[in-house]
């Protein structure tokens, strides 16, 4: 086990914890934004500490570490939301929010993986967890899968009102976005019409919670369908869940990549596999086994009313 001392990363990284848990609220400020800035900045560095091994102590100022991370950054897009929907065209502007060129990159790092592994563009996209402000789908969407349709998942009504204003004026994507306010376990025949399906890194904010959605995923996504995750490594797990590829059941793992740059999020392609293939007790022949999932209707948000081998590279400039 690690102890706080022995590890200058781990040891600058709880004493940020402390001041970031004393802070009265999480939404953005001065305060609050120099203390996540460097945060990020120390956790950043290409580092081979294992989180897994740290010692109980420090494992549980990760694991709340990560949370508050994540309502610091929910609290950040949902500002920042704000601040675009105020625009005439809101999309003209998602420049304004501070780390719009990370995602730049990082939808450009997770398109060019995708093309890599598939074979054609996809026509139905779901984005599970897109939040107030959905910069993943609108940069692939406006980018890179210019035809493609897609459906954003958030449990929050309050975010999926606020994401839906920012494509209201435009004619295009107010047609292929749609917004679903629902928990994603409660999704279930409507996942095998994804072709992609992305998973936040913030949906499931611990190990345990994040294995159940993609064991869910993996339980109602159409065979050959492609599954997208965000993990972290290093030390950036301080920031992010870590998602092993040895715990995507039904899954095949095609490409695990960590970026070294200011790209936080490592990326985990994998496709859903065929199903089993049963053989009948009197060998009259192999059967599938059938999918037995009732399909219930699910409404959108739309106000518009309109391990396998793993395979490690290292993207081309």
């Amino acid at each position: 086990m690690v102890c706080p001392n022995s590890n200058p990363v781990v040891q600058k990284v709880c004493e940020l914890y402390d001041q970031i848990s004393r802070l009265e609220n999480l939404s953005p400020s001065k305060d609050v934004n120099m203390l996540f800035t460097d945060l990020v900045h120390t956790c950043m560095p290409p580092n081979p500490i294992d989180v897994s091994k740290l010692c109980p102590k420090i494992q549980e100022i990760r694991s709340h570490l990560i949370k508050l991370c994540g309502e610091a950054e929910g609290l950040l897009e949902s500002r920042f939301s704000t601040i675009l929907g105020s625009y005439e065209n809101p999309l003209d502007h998602l420049d304004i929010f501070p780390y719009f060129d990370n995602y730049i990159k990082l939808s450009l790092l997770e398109y060019n993986i995708l093309t890599k592994n598939t074979t054609k563009t996809p026509n139905k996209v779901a984005f599970i967890g897109s939040g107030p402000l959905p910069l993943t789908s609108l940069v692939l969407a406006t980018k890179h899968l210019t035809t493609s349709y897609f459906h954003n998942y958030d449990i929050d009504v309050g975010a999926n009102t606020q994401a839906a204003s920012l494509v209201a004026a435009d004619p295009d994507l107010s047609e292929r976005m749609t917004f679903h306010t629902t928990d994603i376990l409660d999704v279930t025949c409507a996942l095998k019409d994804y072709d992609v399906v992305f998973l936040a890194a913030l949906v499931g904010m611990d190990k345990e919670d994040k294995v159940k959605v993609v064991d869910h995923l993996a339980k109602y996504m159409a065979p050959g369908a492609t599954l997208m995750l965000r993990s972290a490594h290093g030390a950036r797990a301080f920031l992010y869940p870590v998602l092993d590829p040895r715990d995507l059941g039904g899954f095949e793992v095609l490409s695990v990549y960590h970026p070294t740059d200011e790209v936080i999020n490592s990326v985990i392609i994998a496709r859903k596999l065929p199903l089993p293939i049963v053989q009948p007790l009197d060998g009259l022949g192999s059967y599938v086994l059938p999918s037995k999932c009732a399909c219930a209707e699910i409404h959108a948000f739309n106000p518009l009313n309109k391990m396998n081998l793993i395979e490690e590279f290292a993207m081309e400039e």
